[in-house]
């Protein structure tokens, strides 16, 4: 393998690692001195990181890793000489030739020094790309409703306590919307869940073409839904209630049939400076109370 890597000059410091096992490996391998200088790698990792063995032999490890994670893999790797025989795993993301980072596991362990062979460290390293793929659609999953693909319930309550938070260290106000679809479950009787299903994700979509990129909004279930506005004065929400009704006026055209909807708003404000802890709950009460106010109104 030496003549392949064209590190002649490394060869006393090989592991006495099986040739086959090593070049044929389905996942990135990697001899590395225990500073984490590179001495021989694998075919797979030279695709992982679209780096030729050339130009990774000699490189050091750290290098070849995105800087806000380097403690994370630097101490994967020096763990494994306080125990022997112990086994380190990180997680990260390493460099690839084109620049793009590329998700990978490092499973570091460390072989001690024999004779005529020093101390150095083997290093298995994974392409996790589909698992943090899958990871991130789970999470995606928990923190948004699967028919809008709006923020759910757990969602909001995280942004409204973020606003909340900014409000009370820059002294600012919050704002929620409480908002209520009107004459939703006649909608339902009359044309069938189907239909209602695609109201609401035609209302939903109306909803956050009016909104500005710092407010969230959210379905909290059924036909109701909620906007949270930061640092937002309650003039400004009543602008974007009014703004709200404008656009659900407009009847909704739901393959071809005319929908007619009703909506009841209610504004709940936060004070400038207001404690987070008491506020969430008091301003999503102060906003669904005053919904159904409005909902009394239109009666």
């Amino acid at each position: 393998m030496g003549e392949r890597n064209g590190t002649a000059a490394m060869t006393e410091e090989r592991a006495p690692v099986g040739h086959d096992a090593f070049l044929h490996a389905p996942v990135g391998m990697a001899i590395s001195r225990v500073d984490g200088v590179l001495i021989e790698v694998n075919p797979a990792l030279e695709r992982l990181l679209g780096r030729p063995a050339r130009e990774l032999s000699g490189s050091s490890l750290y290098e070849l890793t995105d800087a806000d994670e380097l403690p994370g893999i630097r101490d994967a790797c020096t763990a494994v000489h306080a125990v022997p025989g112990r086994v380190s795993r990180v997680e990260g993301h390493l460099l690839h030739g084109d620049g793009t980072r590329v998700p990978v596991q490092v499973t570091v362990t460390r072989v001690p020094e024999q004779p005529g062979l020093p101390t150095h460290l083997v290093l298995v390293i994974e392409d996790i790309t589909d698992r943090k793929a899958l990871e991130a659609q789970l999470v995606h999953r928990s923190l948004h409703d699967a028919l809008t693909g709006l923020p759910n319930r757990t969602l909001f309550a995280d942004r409204l306590r973020h606003a909340l938070e900014r409000g009370h260290r820059e002294g600012t106000p919050t704002c929620v919307l409480v908002v209520d679809l009107d004459g939703f479950k006649g909608i339902n009787d009359r044309y069938g869940h189907p239909m209602g299903d695609a109201v609401l994700v035609t209302f939903a979509e109306r909803l956050t073409s009016v909104l500005r990129a710092s407010d969230t909004a959210a379905r909290l279930g059924g036909d109701e839904f909620s906007i949270v506005c930061e640092n937002t004065e309650p003039a400004d929400a009543e602008v974007l209630a009014g703004r709200l009704r404008t656009v659900v006026l407009e009847p909704l055209d739901i393959d071809g049939t005319p929908i007619a909807l009703g909506m009841s708003v209610g504004i709940g404000t936060a004070e400038p400076g207001a404690d987070p802890d008491t506020a969430c709950e008091a301003v999503v009460r102060a906003a669904d109370d005053a919904m159904y106010a409005d909902k009394k109104r239109a009666r």
